[in-house]
């Protein structure tokens, strides 16, 4: 009897083996994919590290204002609008990977723009650019991570553009201090347009990566998609549900196995403005206004006004010295490039709703406690307070660690997850436009609040947005973990069938219309 227990176990044992192997594969694909396509992420986070230090070196040599200052650290923020509304439009068209290619080509324009500006002018242009490129990649690196990731990595794997958002954050703190022994004429040069290298690397890069197969679908080449799923998918079975699941809501019958079928006009993105904006379902209102609450208050808590202006927090603090500012600055960037890789672990094991609510309450507390050190410091003038001082530091890092562990990455992860196919890409348009303009508000007004209110007094109100966020939070975001992309709809109570059936509506009213004008 123990023998032939035995030989079962040694027969079944290769196939098991064979299926691990498999899964490693797979998985491995998808990480790749997902890796190249939120390395765009990483353009955004190099500019938001650089000019920290850069505008020191900026406001000398161009000799600006502090409202100079705040409006070319923000200004980037308001330019991205550009590109993250057209990269929407531009990803329904030429598909996610080509998109991503051509934010990398606008970034690498505008980081050498700005690298030989001689004057304010000139460099607002090269900001104008390089905006529009950040636009395009913040909206399709995780729109095209969450499409053609495994629901089982999924939280992992869209959390991606969070941790090159950080990593690029880290390497302009690096070329900073790197740069920051030169003149001060040379120095903001070499940082801004070192940041042309890696958008040359990433465009050649993308070349390699697949098309998503949520994209293939949408443009009748079913034979493509289901190559892609095949890779990237536990299982073929998985594979044939995933494809299933994606032509149901392309309005595709589940039946058809074509290689390549005819789709209507609409799969390029026509009418879905109306969907989302003019007559919305009411399923798809509370999505929408999901993905704008959540972005909203990711920003207007803070964390660009900590990261941006992090010197002048530091020189606030006590410490004077530019080298010393620029170093410490340094471990804010490595802090928050370190707890965002925990939070990579953990977003699928945990879920998404307890690392957002641990994380939005660590900020609450983080933020409280940097304001009354800044405030005991204000009052005390000149005098050192030492533990005010160490208070004030160690709450910035930990107010990064506890945004990087959920606030920072939930938030691309829960909008990229929440929309129904033939709605993402616009969607997720729309939260990177919320996303950006809060930032571009605080970023270009917090020195002229710290004037007005103190810079202390300016972190207690962002701890009064963060209780608000909370509260946001806890009632209106549900658990995603877990969930297949269509499924997610569904928890807010939309049918897939709904948003097909209105995009065919919307098509045959335009046709008829267009037969109208032709008679």
């Amino acid at each position: 009897m123990g023998q032939t227990k035995l030989d079962a176990n040694s027969e079944l044992n290769p196939n098991l083996k064979e299926v691990a192997q498999g899964k490693r594969r797979i998985f491995r694909y998808a990480f790749g994919c997902a890796i190249l396509a939120s390395m765009t992420s990483i353009l955004l986070g190099y500019d938001i590290g650089v000019m920290s230090g850069a505008a020191k070196y900026i406001k000398k040599d161009l000799k600006l204002t502090d409202v100079e200052v705040e409006i070319l650290l923000g200004i980037l923020n308001l330019y991205s609008l550009v590109g993250s509304f057209a990269a929407g439009r531009t990803s329904d068209w030429v598909g996610r990977r080509y998109t991503i290619v051509f934010a990398a080509s606008i970034f690498f324009v505008g980081a050498l723009l700005m690298g030989f500006a001689m004057n304010y002018a000139f460099l607002m242009f090269g900001r104008l650019i390089a905006g529009i490129g950040v636009g395009y990649a913040l909206m399709i690196a995780p729109v095209y991570t969450a499409e053609v990731s495994p629901a089982s990595a999924r939280g992992f794997l869209t959390s991606f553009p969070e941790v090159f958002i950080n990593s690029g954050i880290l390497l302009g703190y690096v070329s900073n201090y790197a740069f920051s022994h030169l003149s001060y004429h040379l120095s903001w040069r070499f940082m801004l347009g070192i940041g042309a290298v890696p958008s040359v690397l990433l465009g050649v890069l993308v070349l390699f990566m697949p098309e998503s197969p949520r994209w293939l679908v949408l443009q009748g080449r079913l034979k493509d998609a289901k190559l892609v799923l095949s890779k990237t998918s536990d299982t073929l079975e998985e594979a044939e549900l995933r494809l299933a699941d994606i032509k149901r809501a392309a309005g595709i019958p589940e039946s058809c196995d074509d290689d390549v079928v005819t789709v209507n006009k609409n799969s390029h993105g026509e009418g879905v403005w109306k969907e989302l904006l003019l007559r919305p379902l009411p399923a798809v209102r509370r999505i929408l206004l999901t993905a704008v609450g959540i972005h909203f208050f990711q920003q207007a808590s803070g964390i660009d006004s900590v990261v941006l202006y992090s010197p002048t927090i530091f020189e606030k603090a006590g410490i004077h010295s530019d080298n010393a500012q620029l170093g410490t600055t340094v471990a804010v960037g490595f802090t928050k490039t370190m707890f965002i890789l925990i939070a990579t672990v953990f977003l699928d094991r945990v879920g998404r709703r307890p690392l957002l609510m641990a994380s939005i309450g660590g900020m609450i507390v983080c933020l409280a406690s940097l304001g009354l050190g800044l405030t005991v410091i204000g009052r005390h003038g000149d005098e050192k307070i030492d533990w005010a001082v160490a208070l004030c530091i160690a709450s910035v890092l930990f107010y990064v660690a506890f945004f990087s562990i959920g606030l920072g990455p939930i938030t691309w992860v829960y909008t990229s997850e929440i929309f129904p196919l033939r709605l993402r890409a616009q969607g997720a348009a729309i939260g990177v436009a919320v996303n950006r303009v809060t930032s571009g508000v605080i970023t270009m007004t917090f020195l002229s609040l710290e004037k007005a209110i103190t810079i202390g007094g300016s972190f207690f109100l962002y701890g009064g947005v963060a209780v608000a966020a909370s509260v946001f939070y806890y009632f209106c975001l549900p658990e995603t973990r877990g969930k297949t992309l269509e499924e997610t709809c569904k928890l807010f109570g939309l049918n897939t069938d709904e948003v097909q059936e209105e995009g065919d509506v919307q098509m045959v009213k335009a046709n008829e219309t267009g037969a109208k004008v032709a008679n």
